[in-house]
């Protein structure tokens, strides 16, 4: 998704050569599917975890560090850690590996390896990562256009969505109040796309068949207010306490191209749950192009139905690069590897941290569930409204384990209670599935277990230790650098949230 773009201005007639060619990407793809081109591939992906993983960069004094040039330098491992859109963020990604048999236990402890190894590489430039979903000690003024790291495709990002938007962008956010407290609300102008940086997450990808890819999303949307609930790590930003999960209404304004009027004629914004369960990957490509404008018009020499007649295999480089600024929650990706092609669902929704064996847990939840719902004789998605998933996300994303969620056959219930007495029995069976060993997946999902039973995620620690503080005289900057220095001292322990103190 951050393919370098060739192009440093774009004309109108880039702009129309670039929808024809995502339209011959789409055409292409039909007759790939059509065809059976996946099929020599891979029949059966072999089930395999793949996660990328953003971090915030801070100093000494838990301010943001604007510093990742330096910091990448440090570590020197551009295959692993790279730039992302805001000076102090850096992002990892992590080799997929099995999930199958004690696979994941050797894949944690490389994750852990990677991390200490970057960590210790970075301190002469005082700076140290942190998992987190959002930064609590950014500010306003850490998000201006001034902050967004010295990439052209970022800057081309930030000056297309400006133009398309033709306005400065507003953030607007009622928060849930802390403990003893009031209603917080955070409202600002923006004249960048560098508040999207604030938003740090885990992207976890999953490679499917074409046949089976539109069961797996649509689980995979299903679940996504259940994942945001279980695993809130963002309730503060700009000095205000907002949601648990605050990642979501920040992410989907910090890139909206619409004005006031273009909402209100309900054009969709480009950051997307969507609108209706599919029966194709192919539905989503087809409205990602003939619903969003390009924002990156990067046209390339290949023709893709060509490449197709000779025998080839298609890169699709518009497509991909069209797709790669729609921002669904659950995006398809279609990707090359080793020349076969190959589609993924790319789930978007989960925050980074708190630490190593809580992410672990996050994914095997994820995977676990996702594959159970699949296999169920009935599909989840056959008796429960599109509409209802959506609204799932934000009431997962505004209060955590304290949400009341929709689930069919079931009604209103508590997200600890649905997770506790539903779900994670379909985790453990979805992972056997693939052939995750028992000692796995009673370690992830014992994990997921204690959250629930002590209704403590990321979120709810953040929320707790500064209404505490505030209740012993700190003011709001106190308490939150304090908090997010306790934050990292058990980050760095790797004890998963729910044993926090």
């Amino acid at each position: 998704m951050g393919a370098e773009v060739t192009a440093r201005e774009f004309t109108r007639a880039d702009r129309r050569l670039f929808r024809q060619k995502v339209r011959a990407c789409v055409d292409a793809m039909k007759q790939m599917l059509d065809g059976g081109d996946f099929r020599d591939a891979v029949d059966k992906p072999a089930p395999l975890l793949g996660m990328e993983i953003e971090f915030n960069l801070v100093n000494g004094d838990m301010a943001p560090a604007m510093s990742n040039r330096e910091v990448l330098e440090s570590i020197d491992d551009s295959a692993v850690f790279q730039t992302e859109l805001g000076q102090f963020n850096v992002e990892m990604n992590v080799e997929p590996g099995p999930l199958t048999g004690d696979a994941t236990f050797e894949l944690e402890k490389k994750l852990r390896a990677s991390l200490d190894v970057a960590d210790a590489r970075i301190h002469a430039h005082d700076a140290e990562m942190v998992m987190i979903g959002m930064l609590p000690t950014l500010q306003l003024e850490h998000l201006d256009r001034e902050w967004i790291t010295a990439n052209p495709r970022y800057e081309l990002l930030n000056e297309q969505i400006f133009a398309a938007r033709g306005e400065d962008i507003e953030l607007d956010v009622e928060g849930v109040a802390l403990p003893g407290g009031d209603v917080e609300i955070l409202r600002a102008d923006t004249n960048s796309v560098v508040p999207e940086a604030a938003c740090t997450s885990m992207q976890l990808h999953l490679r499917v068949a074409p046949e089976e890819f539109a069961a797996h999303w649509n689980a995979a949307q299903c679940l996504a207010g259940v994942q945001v609930a279980l695993a809130a790590n963002s309730p503060f930003l700009a000095g205000k306490a907002l949601w648990h999960e605050s990642r979501i209404p920040i992410f989907e304004q910090a890139t909206d191209t619409r004005t006031f009027e273009l909402k209100n004629q309900g054009v969709r914004p480009r950051v997307w749950f969507g609108e209706r369960w599919i029966h194709s990957v192919l539905d989503l490509f087809e409205e990602n192009s003939r619903y969003f404008p390009a924002l990156l018009p990067d046209v390339s020499d290949t023709d893709p139905l060509e490449v197709l007649a000779a025998g080839g295999v298609p890169e699709l480089s518009e497509l991909q690069m069209h797709n790669g600024t729609v921002y669904r929650w659950n995006r398809p990706v279609y990707d090359c590897s080793d020349g076969k092609p190959h589609l993924r669902i790319e789930n978007r929704v989960l925050p980074a941290g708190p630490t190593v064996v809580d992410i672990m847990a996050n994914a095997a939840f994820y995977y676990g569930t996702v594959r159970a719902l699949v296999n169920a004789e009935r599909p989840l998605w056959s008796h429960m409204s599109f509409h209802a998933a959506e609204e799932n996300l934000h009431i997962g994303a505004k209060y955590g384990l304290d949400a009341t969620l929709y689930w069919p056959e079931i009604g209103w219930v508590g997200a600890d209670e649905l997770v506790l007495r539903k779900l994670l029995p379909l985790a453990d069976e979805g992972l056997a599935d693939f052939g995750l060993s028992a000692a796995a997946r009673d370690r992830y999902l014992g994990v997921i277990e204690g959250r629930c039973l002590n209704r403590q995620t990321g979120a709810a620690w953040q929320r707790e230790h500064v209404a505490r503080a505030e209740t012993s005289g700190a003011d709001r900057s106190t308490a939150l650098t304090g908090m997010l220095r306790g934050y990292v001292e058990n980050m760095r322990t790797g004890d998963p949230v729910h044993t926090w103190s």
